[in-house]
């Protein structure tokens, strides 16, 4: 269940330095600080989502002829909608069977369960996918750095390296 109290992000400016600086993201969800298995950073996250999202792109024109960000004025709308549907299906596929998109591998990254064998379970990817392509949960995050695509079907992206 996601509490109001749970969530964080830019919305709430900077804040005193408190006892709760010396805890680290993760630590409530039994991940190490850093290194194999610790949370993975916004950086890195926002890295792999481009890569993503250029390979997307890429796909959507070979298949749909869909040109290139930048490379034109796009002719209708609906073409972005097309690298987006792209994006949606390649991240469930992926993340739904190995954990992992193109982006995340490059990155070092991968998408675990919280619950179980920390494997993604179909419903999960589903639900994340849904939530990360709305966009708004993706930039809202809790204390802990997970994104309310995370959150909301039990996720975390943690680093491999």
């Amino acid at each position: 269940m996601v509490d109001r109290k749970d969530m964080g992000s830019w919305l709430q400016g900077p804040r005193a330095r408190t006892r709760a600086d010396e805890e680290y993201r993760g630590r409530d969800l039994g991940l190490p600080r850093s290194g194999p298995g610790s949370i993975a950073g916004f950086g890195i996250r926002l890295v792999g989502v481009l890569i993503d999202w250029a390979i997307a792109s890429l796909i959507a024109r070979g298949l749909f002829g869909v040109p290139l960000p930048f490379s034109q004025p796009p002719a209708s709308g609906t073409q972005g909608f097309v690298v987006l549907g792209v994006f949606a299906v390649m991240h469930l596929l992926l993340v739904g069977t190995v954990g992992f998109t193109i982006g995340h591998r490059i990155m070092g990254l991968q998408v675990r369960s919280l619950g179980g064998t920390g494997r993604v379970l179909p419903l999960q990817a589903v639900v994340r996918t849904v939530l990360l392509c709305l966009f708004i949960p993706a930039v809202v995050w809790d204390r802990d750095g997970r994104g309310l695509h995370d959150k909301v079907p039990g996720t975390v992206i943690v680093r491999l390296r």
